[in-house]
Formats: C-alpha cells, structure tokens, sequence
C-alpha cells in the first residue's frame, strides 16, 4: 500500500534497466547513418525496438493492456497511469562505445502534458500479458525528464547516464499534471513505435553491419510488417524459368468497369515514401521514374477528421499524361472505439467528409479502404468495444452511411495483414464486413529475401503463407474459396532483406518469381507496392536499394499485363 501512494505522485513512464547478457537480442543498425574518414572512428545509430511495453491504471487495477497500440501515462482525476517498457540491447560490435542513448515515444493523440519523467525500473522480469497495476514493478530514481510542446509529434528522453551497452533496460514513464494524461504509440501501433537510440562509435577497423534485424521478445505486427516468429514456416525462393508465357492483352487494351474491375490484366500501383518527411506525391513521382510505369493506383493514409482527397491527391488524378485513380485508407475510428462508430457516435465526421468528397471528388471513382489492417488493434474480449464483430459492424455502418449520404464514387476495399497469428485466432473469420458492403478483399503482405531467414520465400509464399493449414489454408486460398467472387486487391506488399550484409541478387530472386506465379492467381486485380527506406522494424523496402533489385522490379512493371486503362 505505501508503494502505491508513493506511485500515484509519479509522473508519466517508467523504464527499468538490468544488464543481464543472456537476455540480448540481436537489433539492427538503423539504417546506419555511417561517418568519418578513413582511418578515423565512424560513427552509427543503433535503433531497439521496445521487447516488452505497456501500462498500468490505479483506477482500473485488475486490466491489462499489454496489447493495446496505445501507451497512457499520467493523472486522469484519480487515475494514476504508468507506461513501462523494455529493450534488450544487443553488443554492439567490438570497440564500439556508446556515444549516447535516448528512448524515443511517438504521440498517439491527445495534447501532452507539459512536464513528463522517465525513470529507472530495477525489476526487469515483467511482461506486457501480465502487467497490471495490482503487480507492477516498482519505480526508482528519474533518469530524464521532458518538457514537450502540447502537440510535440515525439519525446525524447536521454538515457546515456544509463544505457552503455548490451543489456536488457526497462523504464517507466510518468506525470504529475492533473488530467492530461500522455498518450503515445506501442509496439502493436502500425507506426511509430518506441525505440531505444544508441549512437555508436565504432574503430576504424571494425565495420558496421549492412543492417541486421531484430529477434523480437514478441511478435510485432505491424501494416504492414509484421515481425516474423520462429514458429513460421520457411520457405525458399524460386527462380521461375524464363520461358514462363505472360498473359496476352487485347489489341484495345483493358479497360476497368464500374467498381475499378480491369476486364483483364492487373491494375498497377504504389504507396510510395512511407515513413519519411517526402511529400507523397513527390514520392511517388520518382518511385515511378525509376520503375518505368504510372502508378494505376496511388495509395495514401488518413484518419480522424482529416479530409480527403487532398488538393494534391485530387492533382495526381488529374494528370492526363499519366492517369492514375487514388487508393485512400481512412481509419474513421481514430480517437475512439469501432462499436461507438457503429453505433454513430462519429455520424457527424462521416458525413462531414462525404459532403468534402461530394463536393471536391464529384463522381471520380477511387478505392477506400477503411481501417486497414484491422488485426492489430483487435481487443477480443466482449465488451471491448475493439473485437472483430465491432470491426465489421464499424466498416458495415461507415460504407451505408456514405451510400446514403450521396457517396456513388467509392469502392470499398477490406484490407488484412496477412500474419500467422491472426489468421489462426477463432475471431479473424468475425472481421469480414459482409458481401454487400465489400468490393474488393484485400491484403497487406510482405516477404524476407534472406536466404533461410523467417517469412522468406517466393511470391506465391508472400500471398499463401500458413503455419498451421488445419486453422488457415493461406490468404489467397482463403480469399477464392470463402469470396470466390470479390476481386483481390494486394493493396501492401514488399520485400525486405534481413541478411547482416545484403546481397542486390536475394531481393532480385525474390522478385523474379512475381509475374509467372501471378499469372496463376487470377482472382488478383491489384497490385500496389508499398515502399519506404525504412519501415518500423528498420526494413528497407525500396525496389532500389540494390542495381540487381532494381533491374528485377523495372522488368516485372514493364510487363503489358498492367496496361489498364482507367
């Protein structure tokens, strides 16, 4: 009792920090921003994702919210919330010195409060499925404190007086200002995640990994990239025979109908500059430049109340010389439960935005997939207000009322992640919204080109995976058999190489498996790359990274079976 007293003055987050080596996991390098000149140290940032994190209320003490993609920390009238969170920090490399270290935490909504501390947590065997405020671990001395700007878009705090080296380091995040709790991003957030920064100097002799990733404590799913799990199976790719026959297009070309259906061949398109400070149309610009093809489809994200599409989305549509049509993604229950969405508590952000489209968009069509990825942020426990049956009842309700409002124009793309342990959970069947609100199924779905790594494998892999076919025969079998007359649209997918030194000819592989094992998926209508430099496990997922990746990539774009008129 007199802990819990002493806790409820704390501020905000809580870290906790033990060095025990046999705990390190292997992180990445970040992408590593190298410097120095010959015969000097360089110098590198090593980025660890958090293994472990969630957060406690005095209010509520029994629940736990270790899956939640939300992170709470501070006072809400009596309601005293601590965020804790754990990395495991992997050596270094020999000689390498740690210059500094900071643990940074992305805003998830709501305005900061002024004044937030991180402090030291000795008890590092806690973890986020059993954390509750009835068993928390205790809070020691603050390690840094932040004075952030109401709408900061992330904290920052330095932890190099405690972070110098391999270890396993928790932390707690706290605050004292009366009802404005924090609120930020968790290792389940699509984005953003929280990370442990360590900038590295390393002689001159000892060079840096490439890249290497991260042997997460615990799966980490994320839109789209999900971190793979030693329970999955393995698959390697294979080099399809160059004979493999394209499929022929009409003389006229193909043309789409009036749900964006091309009459043959496959729509081309691309979310380009994920994860970056690039404007997306500039984006996608070069991504096509360097591929060779217009973008068919040009995929972008909104949420909340933002209106769509933008000036310049609308602009991209507009070009003659490269006609494209836009895939936007809106989570409309950004800010509250998809139950009070169906339940029309967000009836007024609904029609506000269909009066925008209505009036900005007229009747141009474009693809909206509404809350994509849904898996991630299922709480499956009745009531929750986030279960699969709250997800479909929220898709359900968003699309007729937008029908009702005037809306002719949309079409309504179901978008999943594709990752084992969803698929294999008795609620994955419960998401689906129903047939007739549904016009497209479709997946998020991405492949290690690491020769032996986990979720390594061909395309066919990429849209088939299963570790379990009892529980789930894979996506694309599940798609033709469960809605064998919804055209599937892959609205995410992309290759990464997790190898410690990345070799151009693993993607390359990886790629040249695409066209002859997509001419055997006909029910795909779709395809839409997702790329950025480096998503939030820290893989790179440019087509280009490598000459031999992009050579692979420009041969699939040039392919006539994406010659779609829309």
């Amino acid at each position: 009792m007199i802990r819990r007293h002493t806790r409820a003055l704390m501020p905000l987050a809580a870290l906790t920090i033990g060095a025990t080596a046999g705990a390190v996991s292997l992180t990445g390098m970040a992408g590593a921003e190298t410097t120095g000149t010959a015969g000097a140290a360089t110098t590198g940032v090593v980025r660890t994702g958090a293994g472990e994190d969630g957060y406690s209320s005095s209010s509520r003490p029994s629940f736990n919210f270790g899956a939640s993609d939300t992170l709470v920390a501070g006072r809400s009238g009596a309601d005293t919330m601590v965020t804790y969170l754990k990395f495991t920090v992997a050596n270094p490399g020999p000689g390498a010195t740690v210059k500094n270290a900071q643990v940074v935490l992305t805003r998830e909504s709501k305005a900061l409060p002024n004044t937030l501390s991180l402090s030291r947590v000795a008890d590092t065997t806690w973890t986020e499925k059993s954390l509750t405020a009835k068993n928390d671990p205790a809070i020691g001395a603050v390690v840094s404190n932040a004075k952030p700007k109401s709408d900061a878009a992330t904290v920052t705090f330095d932890v190099s007086a405690v972070v110098k080296g391999a270890g396993t380091y928790t932390f707690a995040v706290t605050s004292r200002v009366a009802n404005t709790p924090a609120r930020f991003r968790s290792s389940e957030a699509a984005t953003g995640k929280p990370s442990l920064n360590l900038t590295v100097a390393r002689p001159a002799a000892t060079k840096p990994p490439v890249e290497a990733t991260p042997t997460p404590t615990k799966p980490a799913p994320t839109p789209s990239k999900p971190a793979p799990t030693p329970s999955k199976p393995v698959a390697t790719p294979t080099t399809p025979a160059p004979t493999t026959p394209a499929p022929t297009t009409p003389a006229g070309g193909c043309a789409v109908d009036a749900k964006l259906v091309p009459s043959c061949g496959v729509l081309w398109g691309a979310a380009a500059g994920g994860f970056s400070d690039v404007p997306r149309d500039e984006a996608l610009k070069t991504f096509e430049q360097k591929s060779g093809r217009t973008s068919t489809i040009y995929h972008t994200y909104h949420k909340g109340d933002e209106l769509f599409p933008t000036k310049n989305e609308i602009a991209m549509t507009s070009d003659p010389a490269n006609p494209r049509t836009l895939m936007l993604n809106w989570k409309v229950g950004y800010g509250t439960k998809w139950a009070n969405v169906a339940n029309g508590d967000q009836d007024a952000r609904i029609d506000r935005l269909s009066t925008y489209i209505k009036t900005n968009y007229g009747t141009k069509k474009f693809f909206m997939v509404l809350h994509h990825e849904p898996e991630n942020d299922v709480v499956a426990t009745a009531g929750s207000g986030m279960t699969a049956k709250d997800y479909a009842a929220m898709f359900r309700h968003t699309v007729l009322r937008m029908k009702a409002n005037g809306v002719t124009n949309a079409v309504f793309v179901v978008a999943y992640m594709n990752y084992e342990k969803w698929n294999n959970t008795s609620w994955w069947g419960d998401l689906y919204p129903g047939d007739d609100v549904v016009d497209w199924v479709g997946v998020d779905t991405y492949n290690n080109a690491q020769p032996g790594g986990f979720h390594t494998g061909d395309f066919n892999y990429m849209m088939n995976r299963t570790n379990a076919p009892a529980k789930f025969p894979g996506w694309y079998t599940w798609a033709t058999t469960k809605h064998p007359g919804k055209p599937i649209m892959v609205a995410e997918w992309g290759v990464y190489d997790s190898s410690t030194v990345v070799d151009g000819k693993n993607k390359a592989n990886v790629f040249a498996t695409v066209l002859p094992q997509l001419a055997k998926m006909p029910q795909i209508k779709g395809l839409v790359y997702f790329e950025t430099a480096k998503d939030q496990n820290g893989h790179d997922i440019r087509m280009d990274d490598t000459p031999e990746a992009l050579a692979a990539f420009q041969k699939i774009a040039a392919d006539p079976r994406f010659n779609v008129k829309i």
